[in-house]
């Protein structure tokens, strides 16, 4: 029997409510933590955000397997090299460069170390492990004056700031450290370096040794060379010259005795590069140190070459040895469009009657004005044999010589004179002046050098070379000239020796054959280049000289024969056997 609820009691439960009882306000009664969804009503996940979380998943599991796919077999190699690459560092073992030496085995150029390098060369040994520098051997120069253009210097290997190096190599800069580079170099060997995830070294294995470069023997003496530098040096210092230079050379083989240029820069400075205030004073010196005037540098040769037009004078048959030309101190000229002008065209004294061997040996203008560009009866071989001759005796072309940088100089002619001076025409002066090595003419002392040993052995122009050992082959050329027009020029050389401009060259142990030339320069003539060119001894010729002062006052009187009158007397007592 079911129990009723008394609807007294029913209406004593019922009462009304009031609105906000009904309505709650906006607070937080309860208090729940609703970063924590803490209060609302759980709601399932949607279909759609369950297969958009599995489509993901999906996705990147592609992208990842393509990504494994290209690192392991499309690009698995490259990075393994890569990889390897990361834990074995290639270390240089520097070759030895090959040391240069004189004729008499004195080292010229040799390797070393510095204190630092030997310091680490000798934690190497000491310790069982790889040490992370490796060194290279310095060049070392020897301490002599003269040397510095012939030699040369190197531009060491170079690290950058993480240690590596980015130039393995020694670089030759000039001389013969650049000339000879390649063979001076040798080869550089490899060593690996393993290192261990925990960045420590382990002893690693030289896969590749290096090997040295080619030692040099040379045919300087080194005693000669410095000798002949310091008298070119100190007769410049004396005797206001702004420079110098000089070679001595074998006549048959082209193999130089000796070969200086001063100014000259200290091949160990330029090759260490330490010393910044010196290598500045080189670079601002006004004297061109960095130039080796023996072989870039290009001079007016003046009355050096009268020998060589007086061979072109006897080859073109303008001329016999005996005729006598009469120099009174000049020859005048008529201006073919000013009858009453005259051109005067000096010699540089009055000589009276010269024949070939007298003109060369007193140096007469006017004798090789007549037979260079003609006067009245006198014949003169032109512009063209002028220019054809001096280039038969190796002037206006290089000489082939074992050092960088040479120059090839100037010989005139109205193709040159057109080209330098707006298409003027040649004149007769303008003969006149090339045949005595003045006006445009320039050449160098190394071509002034094989020309006049070319007089001496009997027409053969040789090549000038410094490399004694290893032997290679330099080349010779035989000139077509007579014997015995080449006979008269020696004979010429040798006069001026023994009654002409070269007196000062007169020496009891020895029988010199020479030519001075004095070259005026600049605009006002204010300075000359004096030069001394000849050969030794005269009889049977071993050795051909040059030498030239460059830029000295124009009065002076003392300058190429009075170098190499020091070089004979020193020569005589320290090394006689070159006079003999």
């Amino acid at each position: 029997m079911s129990k009723r609820t008394p609807s007294k009691f029913l209406k004593q439960q019922t009462r009304a409510f009031d609105p906000d009882e009904i309505f709650l306000d906006s607070k937080n009664l309860p208090g729940f933590d609703k970063d924590q969804f803490e209060g609302r009503i759980e709601k399932p996940i949607s279909h759609t955000a369950i297969w958009g979380v599995f489509f993901s998943f999906i996705l990147i599991t592609f992208i990842f397997l393509i990504k494994v796919t290209s690192l392991q077999v499309v690009h698995g190699e490259e990075f393994l090299r890569k990889s390897e690459n990361n834990r074995l560092d290639h270390v240089p073992l520097f070759a030895m460069r090959g040391i240069i030496s004189d004729r008499n085995n004195v080292p010229l150029a040799w390797n070393s170390f510095d204190d630092e390098a030997a310091r680490i060369a000798l934690i190497m040994t000491e310790t069982s492990t790889t040490t992370e520098e490796m060194p290279f051997p310095h060049r070392s120069y020897i301490l002599s004056p003269g040397f510095g253009h012939t030699l040369g210097y190197v531009s060491y290997p170079k690290r950058d700031k993480r240690g590596y190096y980015y130039q393995e190599a020694f670089i030759g800069k000039d001389g013969l450290e650049e000339y000879y580079n390649e063979i001076l170099s040798g080869e550089n060997g490899l060593q690996i370096v393993e290192t261990d995830a925990l960045g420590k070294t382990k002893e690693g294995s030289i896969v590749e040794n290096p090997t040295n470069g080619v030692a040099l023997t040379l045919g300087i003496d080194a005693r000669v060379q410095e000798k002949l530098h310091t008298t070119i040096r100190d007769t410049a210092n004396d005797f206001g010259y702004m420079a110098g230079a000089g070679a001595i050379m074998d006549v048959e083989t082209g193999e130089l005795l000796a070969m200086t240029s001063y100014p000259e820069y200290e091949s160990s400075v330029l090759s260490e590069g330490k010393n910044k205030k010196l290598i500045q004073s080189y670079n601002l010196d006004k004297r061109s140190v960095f130039l080796d005037r023996a072989v870039t540098g290009v001079y007016t040769p003046g009355s050096i070459i009268k020998p060589f037009m007086a061979v072109a004078a006897l080859a073109e048959g303008v001329i016999t040895p005996e005729k006598q030309i009469l120099s009174t101190g000049s020859i005048s000229i008529q201006n073919p469009y000013y009858p009453d002008i005259w051109s005067v065209f000096n010699d540089w004294k009055a000589h009276g009657w010269v024949d070939m061997r007298r003109a060369i040996a007193v140096s007469s203008d006017v004798y090789f004005y007549e037979i260079g560009g003609g006067f009245e009866s006198q014949k003169g071989i032109g512009i063209a044999n002028i220019e054809k001759y001096a280039r038969l005796f190796g002037f206006g072309a290089l000489t082939g010589i074992d050092i960088t940088d040479e120059k090839i100089g100037t010989i005139p002619s109205p193709a040159w004179k057109e080209k330098m001076f707006a298409g003027e025409a040649w004149r007769l002066g303008d003969t006149y002046h090339t045949v005595i090595g003045q006006y445009g003419f320039q050449t160098t002392i190394l071509q002034a050098l094989r020309g006049t040993a070319s007089i001496a052995n009997g027409g053969t122009l040789v090549t000038p070379h410094l490399l004694k050992d290893p032997v290679q082959e330099f080349s010779s050329s035989k000139i077509p000239f007579s014997s015995r027009h080449l006979e008269i020029a020696r004979e010429g050389m040798r006069l001026a020796v023994t009654e002409g401009t070269v007196s000062g060259l007169v020496v009891w142990y020895v029988d010199v054959a020479g030519k001075t030339g004095t070259a005026e320069i600049d605009a006002g003539k204010k300075y000359i280049n004096s030069w001394v060119v000849g050969f030794f001894p005269y009889d049977k010729p071993k050795y051909a000289f040059t030498v030239v002062m460059e830029r000295g006052p124009h009065d002076n009187t003392i300058g190429g024969v009075y170098v190499m009158r020091q070089m004979f007397d020193w020569m005589n007592e320290n090394t006689p056997e070159y006079l003999k």
